[in-house]
């Protein structure tokens, strides 16, 4: 009988994380590597073993799109691609800052923040490359993620007028409050960082299934016209 198998996956990083789950049990594994790409598949087949699956059993799956590694965003979108052709898998993908403010939302140091700061709202911040970190603020707006220099960074989060909760980390998974000092509240760092539990939630989420395999590429602040 065909198990019913949900796969996550973020390769997005230096470290290469995925899940699966059957509905009741849920493994994880992750393994550190620039290479990702000589050992996603053994890292996804000692998963599925511990389900006495396969990947005729993965009935749908869910990975990061960005952004992050050139490389290891093209593993995800084209093993998650190859699973829909051959086995009419469901995909579903999320951006880095889709899943952190997810799951920010429910933890409990928000929402005592929210209580204090009614107003306030969520910017996700991320590390880069070398002096340049990714930014997503979530107010309500449909504001689009940036890809900018320290001093814009700085000077963007200076600019909103409103109490501001960050969620990230700076280079090397440190925290943010060293670069940004102590103006903001920041999250813990286990929220800082993508869940597996996040993906699967995500993934029944139609939203997340329109465009699934269009990766988020953005452009670094160095190359923008007048740099």
């Amino acid at each position: 009988m065909s198990k019913k198998i949900k796969l996550a996956m973020d390769s997005s990083g230096p470290q290469f994380w995925a899940g699966i789950t059957d509905g009741e049990k849920t493994y994880t594994l992750r393994r550190s590597g620039i290479k990702q790409e000589q050992f996603f598949l053994a890292v996804i087949e000692k998963l599925l073993a511990k389900m006495d699956a396969d990947l005729r059993d993965v009935e749908q799956i869910c990975f990061v799109r960005g952004p992050g590694r050139f490389t290891g965003l093209r593993i995800s979108m084209t093993f998650a691609s190859m699973l829909q052709m051959l086995n009419k898998t469901k995909v579903s993908s999320a951006t880095v800052f889709d899943v952190l403010h997810r799951q920010v939302l429910d933890s409990l140091a928000f929402l005592k923040w929210k209580e204090e700061y009614p107003k306030g709202i969520i910017a996700v911040v991320l590390h880069a490359f070398r002096e340049e970190y990714f930014l997503q603020f979530f107010d309500g707006t449909n504001t689009l993620p940036q890809w900018l220099s320290k001093e814009e960074l700085i000077a963007q989060l200076a600019e909103r007028k409103e109490p501001l909760y960050v969620v990230g980390t700076d280079k090397e998974g440190e925290s943010l409050n060293l670069l940004l000092g102590a103006k903001y509240r920041y999250a813990p760092q286990a929220d800082n960082q993508v869940r597996m539990t996040t993906l699967f939630e995500l993934a029944q989420n139609p939203k997340y299934q329109k465009n699934a395999l269009e990766p988020l590429y953005l452009k670094p602040a160095r190359f923008e016209l007048g740099k």
